[in-house]
C-alpha cells in the first residue's frame, strides 16, 4: 500500500503527490473488488426475483407474489439510509478501513444464508419473514459500503484526477450485476431450467462464501486513508458526525441539494437502465429469463467502460454538465426507447395492440388498484376480476368509464362480460368468462410468450446499451462530486445519507412502483412516468442550485 503523504507542520495539509501506477492499481483494486462482490451479493436477489416470488411467496396469486418479491427486494433499499447513518458515523469516528470489514462480513453472511433458507412450502410464513430480515441486513451493510469506498479512493487521488479514480468505484455496481447474471446463466445452462428453478438458484447465493473470504482478505490488506490518519493525529476528527452533518444549516442544505439535485435523478436512471429493463423484458414482454439475462449482460459489458470515460471527462469539463445531460436524455427518450424494445422483443404483442386493442369498460368506483402490498386485500368485483385476468396473461389494456355493476372486456370487436367473485356460482361464471377470454385473446394474436424467432437480438442490445450509457453519464462522475461537496471530518456521513436515500428509496422502489402503476392502469409504458418525473425534477434542481465541484480541495 502507498505510504501516507507527508504533512506540513504549519497547516497539517498533506502534500498531494502523484501516485505511481502500481500504487493506483493497489488502492483502486483493494477498494473496488470487495465492492464488486458486495454488489454481486445484493443483486442476486433482484436478478432472481421471479423465482424467489414462487419459492417464498407462493401463498398468494402470481401477480401479488411478484409484487411481494419486489417489495422484499426494495426492503433492502429501504434500510440503506439507516446503514449510511450508522456506518457513516463509524467511518468518520474510527476510520474507513474498519467499516469496510464490518460491512463485507454482514453482507456476505446474510447472502449465503439465503442459499440454505427453507421455502414457503417447507416452513410457511416464516420463510418470507426470514428472507426479508436477511434483505434488511444486506441493505444496512450496503448503506455503509459505498461511502467508504468512494471516500477512500478520492482521498488517495491527486487533484485533477478524482473523477478518473473514483469512476472505477462506479463500475463496481454494474460489474457486480454482470457477475451475478453470468453466474446465474452458467448455473441455468449447466443444470437446465427445471433443476435451476427447483433448487439450482441457491448455488449463486452459496458462492458468496467464497467471495466473502476473498473480500475479507482484500480488506485486511488496506491501510487507513492518509487524510483521515492525519486528522486523527491532529485531533481534528469530528466528535459528533451526525450533528455536524444534519443539524447545521449549511451542511444540511448541501445534503438536501445532493439528494434532490443529484442522487435522486441518478438513482432512477440507474435502476431503469439496469433493472427495470430486465423486469420489463421478462414480466411484461414475456421474454424467457435466459435470453433476457444474456441481452442485459451483453449491454452491460459493452457500456461499462464508459463509466471510466465519463469519470475522466468530468475532471476536464466538470461533473455537473455530464450528470445533468444524462438526466435530460433519459427524460426525453425513455418512452420511445421502451416502445422500440417492445417492437424488437415481442412484435406479436405490438401488432395485437394495434389491430385488436383491449379495453376494460367499467364504473371506476367498482375498480381497485391492482396492488396488494400486505396481502390482506381481496379483488372480487367484476372490474377487478377482468383486470386481474388480463394482468396474468400479460395483456395491456385501456380503461373506459362505464355505468352499473357490470364490467366488460372488449378485445377488438369481441365483448365479454366479467363476473362477481362473491356470487354463489362464481366458479361456473369464472369458466364461462376466462375460457372465451383466452380464446378471444388468442384469436386477436396476443402471445402468451415472446416468440424466440421474432426477437431482434442486435437491436435490443443496442437499445439496452443506450439505456446503460445514460447510467454511465449520471453515475460515472457522481462519487467524485459527492466527495468534493463535504469536508473531510464528516465526509463519510454527509455523502452517504443522500446517496443511499436517493438510491435506496427513489431508485430501490422504482421496480415496485412502476410495476404497480402498470398493473393499475393497464398501460405497459405508464410505469416510466416515475423515473421520467424524478429525473426531470433533479435536472431542474441540479441545474439551478447545485454548484460545480471539480476544482475543490478535498484535504480541508
Amino acid at each position: 500500500m502507498p505510504p501516507a503523504p507527508q504533512m506540513t507542520r504549519s497547516t497539517g495539509v498533506p502534500h498531494r503527490r502523484e501516485l505511481t501506477a502500481a500504487e493506483v492499481r493497489r488502492v483502486v483494486l483493494a477498494s473496488s473488488l470487495g465492492t464488486v462482490f458486495e454488489w454481486y451479493d445484493f443483486y442476486l436477489y433482484g436478478s432472481l426475483a421471479a423465482i424467489i416470488s414462487r419459492q417464498f411467496f407462493s401463498g398468494v396469486n402470481q401477480t401479488a407474489a411478484f409484487i411481494f418479491a419486489l417489495l422484499a427486494f426494495a426492503a433492502g433499499f429501504a434500510v440503506r439510509p439507516f446503514g449510511a447513518l450508522f456506518f457513516g458515523r463509524l467511518g468518520d469516528l474510527v476510520g474507513r478501513k474498519y467499516t469496510f470489514l464490518v460491512t463485507i462480513l454482514i453482507m456476505g453472511a446474510s447472502t449465503s444464508i439465503v442459499g440454505v433458507l427453507p421455502s414457503y412450502a417447507q416452513i410457511g410464513i416464516t420463510a418470507p419473514v426470514l428472507l426479508i430480515l436477511l434483505r434488511l441486513l444486506q441493505g444496512l451493510a450496503l448503506g455503509g459500503e459505498y461511502g467508504g469506498a468512494a471516500t477512500y479512493v478520492a482521498e488517495h487521488a491527486p487533484h485533477g484526477k478524482r473523477g478518473a479514480y473514483t469512476s472505477w468505484i462506479q463500475t463496481t455496481a454494474t460489474l457486480g450485476l454482470f457477475l451475478s447474471l453470468l453466474v446465474i446463466l452458467g448455473c441455468r445452462v449447466a443444470l437446465g431450467t427445471a433443476a435451476f428453478e427447483a433448487w439450482g438458484w441457491r448455488i449463486p447465493f452459496l458462492l458468496s462464501v467464497v467471495l466473502l473470504g476473498i473480500s475479507v482478505w482484500i480488506r485486511l490488506s488496506l491501510q487507513e486513508s492518509p487524510l483521515f490518519q492525519e486528522m486523527k493525529r491532529l485531533g481534528k476528527t469530528s466528535k459528533a458526525p451526525l450533528t455536524e452533518s444534519f443539524a447545521r444549516r449549511g451542511n444540511l442544505t448541501l445534503v438536501l441539494l445532493a439528494l434532490f439535485g443529484l442522487t435522486a435523478g441518478q438513482a432512477v436512471v440507474w435502476y431503469t437502465g439496469q433493472f427495470y429493463t430486465l423486469f420489463f423484458l421478462t414480466q411484461t414482454l414475456k421474454v424467457d429469463a435466459q435470453t433476457a439475462n444474456i441481452l442485459v449482460a451483453v449491454s452491460l459489458l459493452l457500456a461499462t467502460p464508459f463509466f471510466l470515460v465519463f469519470g475522466a471527462l468530468s475532471d476536464r469539463i466538470g461533473r455537473k454538465p455530464i450528470i445533468m445531460a444524462g438526466c435530460l436524455l433519459a427524460a426525453l427518450t425513455y418512452f420511445p426507447i421502451f416502445q422500440a424494445i417492445t417492437h424488437y422483443a415481442n412484435p406479436a404483442l405490438e401488432r395485437a395492440q394495434a389491430t385488436a386493442p383491449v379495453v376494460v369498460v367499467a364504473d371506476p368506483a367498482g375498480c381497485s388498484v391492482q396492488f396488494n402490498p400486505v396481502g390482506t386485500s381481496t379483488f372480487t368485483s367484476p372490474c377487478d376480476i377482468a383486470k386481474a385476468a388480463l394482468v396474468r396473461r400479460g395483456v395491456p389494456y385501456a380503461n373506459e368509464a362505464g355505468t352499473g355493476p357490470e364490467a366488460h372486456v372488449r378485445v377488438g370487436t369481441t365483448t365479454l362480460v366479467s363476473y362477481d367473485a362473491t356470487a354463489a356460482d362464481a366458479r361456473i361464471q369464472a369458466t364461462a368468462f376466462e375460457t372465451p377470454l383466452d380464446a378471444a385473446l388468442d384469436a386477436a394474436g396476443y402471445p402468451t410468450a415472446a416468440d424466440p424467432a421474432g426477437i431482434d437480438h442486435p437491436m435490443l442490445v443496442l437499445l439496452l446499451w443506450i439505456l446503460v450509457i445514460y447510467v454511465t453519464m449520471v453515475y460515472g462522475p457522481i462519487a467524485a462530486m459527492l466527495v468534493e461537496m463535504f469536508p473531510t471530518r464528516i465526509r463519510y456521513t454527509s455523502m452517504s445519507l443522500p446517496y443511499h436515500i436517493g438510491n435506496g428509496w427513489f431508485g430501490g422502489f422504482l421496480p415496485t412502483t412502476a410495476f404497480a402503476i402498470v398493473a393499475a392502469t393497464g398501460d405497459i409504458y405508464s410505469g416510466l412516468w416515475y423515473p421520467v418525473g424524478i429525473a426531470t425534477a433533479t435536472l431542474i434542481i441540479g441545474t439551478l442550485f447545485v454548484k460545480e465541484t471539480k476544482d475543490r480541495d478535498v484535504t480541508e
